[in-house]
């Protein structure tokens, strides 16, 4: 069933309310739990052999990790450099998955992007237990 205008427009702010009102932590959290979906609807379009939708929602996932690069302070943290080379294997990694159309290295990406996502819910969830 198709969502009317209305209930598009109610999503569309909450959406953009959860945004507007999350900690930096969340929104970290939230741009990696993006990053995990773009990669499983990417795998699941390469395996349909739908190549426009595989290749869209594998550059989404590349933009994303670009995002999570660009927003490092490699100085700031510890491990900063490693995962700075982590990020950068991902979107290579994101990369190949799309020129190529290979599934088994978009697989590899979605594993990787799990990874993240689970350790930053991790590191979310102790900050804010402090």
């Amino acid at each position: 069933m198709y969502a009317t205008p209305t209930v598009r427009n109610a999503q569309s702010a909450y959406r953009d309310n959860a945004v507007a009102t999350a900690s930096p932590a969340r929104l970290l959290v939230m741009l990696v739990e993006r990053l995990v979906l773009d990669v499983e609807r990417g795998l699941a379009a390469q395996r349909a052999e739908d190549w426009p939708q595989a290749h869209h929602h594998l550059m989404h996932a590349q933009d994303v990790v670009v995002e999570l690069e660009s927003s490092l302070d490699v100085s700031a943290m510890t491990g900063g450099r490693e995962l700075a080379a982590l990020y950068e294997y991902l979107r290579t990694r994101l990369v190949v998955a799309n020129v190529r159309r290979r599934t088994a290295t978009t697989e590899e990406a979605l594993g990787l992007a799990r990874q993240l996502c689970e350790t930053w819910r991790e590191a979310a969830m102790t900050a804010a237990a402090r």
